[in-house]
């Protein structure tokens, strides 16, 4: 009895034996994994669009006072920049003027230059007035960014930020030639005599030459000013019985032309193309009016664009996100057309423009 059970143990061991090196197993090895080592070392974090260059600077900013709408809406953005930078580099320090004239831009540009400024974001209350200026600031070596209305050569800002005029008189010209069906009595509202007047004009005559139905029966400067466009149009009224469009070029102009259009009660013979991006506008376009058909962007945020760039331009540093290694000589923003199908997209209620 005691051999029998030695053998049947005997034989169990033989068959675990067998069991252990002659056959593979069918459970699946779960995968080895091992925990990466705790660090302590804190995560640091830089805000990318804040230069590295310490070292202070000072930037003037040179601006007309709000005379109208569309200037209102460029102090309020460089005033915008100027808030936000302080906070985030307390390197810039800036010195904000306002001037009620070219002449009062000139003495203030100087003034600026007498306080030890590194840079410039100027725009010109007339490109003619104040191109000598900006060239001696040029002349001194310090970065130059001109808004809008340029300067004229043989002086070069080393940046220049505007929205595409020639685009803005072509868009414009383009929308009024197919409303018209070719053919018509058109009035030309032109802005303050410098670069961006020149290009937007062209833009739109460009268009006209392809159209000789089209008659343009006074092309006259409304200086981009509501109170000029109220009485330039109220004498054109009084000059022409037909009219079919009026170009206005700038919102404020066109507010100025409707009221003597209004109170002439001659809305329903014509219609105005303006342009800008004013709100009240846009919210004509929006409600579909056939008086006020449309408008075209032109944004006054620009001005905060280019004290942007001054700040990185001052220290010879490129933009966040930009491959080349300085600041954009130009930057042109596009001119959109605005329609009632699309005027929702634009329509900002709470816009200080």
């Amino acid at each position: 009895m005691f051999k029998k059970q030695i053998s049947m143990l005997l034989v169990v061991l033989l068959v675990a034996v067998f069991a252990f090196t002659g056959c593979k197993s069918t459970a699946v090895t779960p995968p080895v994994t091992t925990t990466p080592p705790v660090t302590t070392t804190p995560v640091v974090t830089t805000d990318p669009t804040i230069p590295t260059d310490t070292t202070p600077k000072v930037i003037g900013v040179s601006v007309p006072s709000a005379d109208h709408g569309w200037t209102g809406g460029i102090v309020y953005y460089a005033q915008k920049a100027i808030a936000d930078w302080k906070i985030k580099d307390p390197n810039t320090t800036f010195k904000l003027v306002l001037a009620d004239t070219a002449q009062k831009q000139v003495s203030d540009v100087e003034d600026l230059m007498a306080q030890g400024i590194d840079g410039l974001v100027i725009l010109p209350y007339d490109s003619a007035t104040l191109t000598p200026v900006v060239g001696e600031v040029k002349k001194a070596g310090k970065y130059v960014v001109v808004i809008d209305r340029g300067v004229l050569p043989p002086v070069f800002a080393d940046v220049y930020v505007a929205g595409d005029n020639y685009a803005f008189g072509k868009q414009s010209a383009e929308f009024m030639v197919k409303k018209l069906n070719g053919k018509g009595n058109i009035l030309i509202m032109e802005g303050i005599p410098c670069q961006v007047n020149t290009d937007r004009v062209t833009g739109f005559k460009d268009v006209l030459k392809n159209y000789p139905n089209i008659k343009i029966l006074a092309d006259q400067p409304a200086n981009w000013s509501q109170a000029t466009g109220l009485t330039l149009m109220e004498n054109w009224l009084q000059q022409f019985k037909t009219i079919n469009a009026v170009w206005a070029g700038d919102d404020d102009v066109a507010l100025g032309a409707i009221q003597a259009i209004k109170e002439a009660k001659r809305e329903t013979e014509m219609f105005i193309v303006p342009g800008a991006g004013m709100k009240d506008i846009i919210k004509m376009v929006m409600d579909g009016s056939d008086f006020v058909p449309c408008d075209v962007t032109y944004p006054v945020s620009m001005a905060g664009t280019a004290v942007t760039l001054a700040v990185y331009g001052v220290r010879n540093m490129p933009v966040p996100g930009f491959y080349q290694s300085t600041v954009p000589a130009k930057v042109i923003l596009s001119a959109d057309l605005i329609t009632k199908d699309n005027a929702a997209k634009y329509y900002v209620p709470d816009s200080i423009y």
